[in-house]
């Protein structure tokens, strides 16, 4: 995929812009998730180096991490893609291949992989006994496993690096960019700003906006039933006090997961814009393809 006139797009002309894959609409995609949309967004990995690979974490664990890069790519700026809350699916390795087509070493690793496979969990179980698991302590030292890892791949140049999430991923955005010093710029799409502070999750974006290191572009829905415009004013109103200099953009008619495009949230001119700020907002602060 490509940004043509704002759009995601494919390079491949024989590829149509919304693919219609007979026979196997849906494959790979959540099962919380079905039925998938019957058109989505599918990205050929042609010209790419694409597939599934692992790296160890702090505790030895070793997690899948989803990684798309162009083929022959040498020290390609780095962008880390965290997870929805449905796993580490169809639709987000595709969006790895998507940023890579844009010429970015892209990785997505599966921060569930201690509790649970959320692509093949029902929603009710996915936040039962998945997404109500995960620390907020271990997913920042898996991202920094991870990012130790890509500063030994000859593809990537780990010393130019952003972070991207979308809904639970969305959070970890900015937790992620006031945790330490690893990304120089942060783009947090539809992520949730604040919510019940537990043992697990003691922080939220809204208590730790002070501290961030990296600034960060939020892309929010004015219609999210989940995340009042209030919560949105309130970071607005921290941002400038943190000598780190912030975007919001909030798009008027969208709600949450208006950039997943296998679900009728999907709103395709939100979603491009959103991808050509981030895109600005990364090369910017140096993480520039």
């Amino acid at each position: 995929m490509e940004l043509e006139n704002d759009k995601w797009v494919p390079m491949d002309a024989a590829v149509s812009r919304r693919t219609l894959v007979s026979g196997l609409i849906g494959a790979g995609f959540a099962v919380a998730v079905s039925p998938v949309e019957g058109c989505y967004v599918q990205t050929s990995p042609d010209g790419l180096d694409a597939g599934m690979k692992t790296f160890k974490c702090a505790d030895n664990v070793e997690m899948n991490v989803y990684v798309a890069h162009p083929k022959g790519a040498k020290k390609a700026p780095v962008i880390v893609i965290i997870q929805e809350i449905f796993g580490l699916h169809e639709h987000i390795q595709d969006v790895c291949r998507r940023f890579a087509k844009l010429g970015f070493y892209a990785v997505a690793p599966n921060l569930y992989q201690r509790q649970g496979d959320a692509t093949k969990a029902p929603m009710s179980s996915i936040m039962a006994d998945i997404v109500s698991k995960v620390p907020d302590a271990q997913v920042m030292s898996d991202i920094d496993s991870l990012m130790d890892w890509v500063g030994k791949q000859k593809q990537a140049d780990a010393k130019k690096a952003g972070i991207t999430g979308f809904c639970w991923g969305g959070r970890v955005v900015w937790l992620a960019c006031a945790h330490g010093t690893r990304f120089k710029a942060g783009a947090a799409w539809y992520g949730r700003l604040d919510g019940n502070r537990t043992a697990l999750t003691p922080t939220q974006p809204l208590d730790i906006a002070t501290k961030l290191k990296a600034p960060v572009l939020g892309l929010y829905g004015a219609k999210d039933g989940g995340i009042p415009l209030t919560q949105i004013d309130a970071m607005k109103a921290i941002l400038p006090k943190t000598g780190i200099s912030g975007e919001f953009v909030v798009y008027s008619e969208a709600g949450h997961g208006f950039h997943a495009d296998y679900r009728p949230s999907y709103r395709a001119d939100d979603a491009a814009d959103g991808v050509k700020r981030l895109v600005a907002h990364f090369a910017k602060n140096g993480v520039k393809a």
